[in-house]
């Protein structure tokens, strides 16, 4: 009867684990990297929340720096915003493995630093190793590049990551709905991003033609 039990043990754990899969809350991961526009962040983890998503964040220093420059918001306010937090060191982290299962990535911002570390497979820190991580389990990831004017090696990285996998997503504003403020301006891009990212409560105005 122990033999019996010892068998049937591990089967029973398997049928668990999947259960809870099916059962699990869809996850997300937001990466802040050291680039100008902050509020594209702190308004991708706010609709990924009020959207029934997990989030994971992972900011690189420049991109703390930025996020009390640009919004006035310390680490620990930032942190709050998202379900886990991670420091770009925790190598040992989650979200370093395709074993953990996320539905979907976003580098907002993504610095030409970044981009140039994913688009080469150069995983140093937790950032760029999640990225790699979803572009070889072929999970969606969708990068807001921020520069301009834009060399020669920022637009091959650019391709390169597009051959890859990733999704280029400059946060071009779009300015046919006549937008009045900022926040509109910022809103219209974060819902196309999470459009993309597969959110189902996402809210993209659509072009309704002339």
């Amino acid at each position: 009867m122990a033999k019996e039990r010892a068998r049937n043990t591990p089967l029973k754990r398997r049928d668990s684990d999947r259960a809870a899969s099916a059962l699990r809350v869809p996850r997300a991961v937001v990466g802040i990297s050291g680039a100008s526009g902050a509020i594209y962040a702190i308004r991708l983890l706010e609709r990924l929340r009020s959207s029934g998503y997990e989030t994971h964040l992972v900011a690189t220093p420049a991109a703390v720096l930025n996020v009390h420059h640009e919004l006035g918001l310390d680490r620990r306010a930032l942190e709050a915003l998202a379900d886990v937090a991670y420091r770009p060191g925790d190598i040992g982290a989650a979200i370093a493995s395709g074993s953990f299962a996320v539905e979907s990535m976003v580098v907002a911002p993504c610095s030409m630093k970044s981009l140039a570390a994913i688009a080469h497979g150069f995983s140093d820190n937790l950032l760029t190793r999640a990225a790699d991580v979803m572009l070889k389990e072929r999970r969606r990831l969708v990068l807001m590049v921020r520069e301009t004017p834009l060399n020669l090696a920022h637009l091959r990285n650019m391709t390169a990551a597009t051959e890859m996998g990733a999704i280029i997503f400059p946060p071009l504003p779009a300015f046919y709905h006549r937008p009045q403020t900022i926040a509109e301006l910022v809103d219209e891009s974060t819902e196309r991003v999470l459009a993309l990212l597969g959110v189902a409560a996402a809210k993209p105005r659509p072009w309704q033609g002339l």
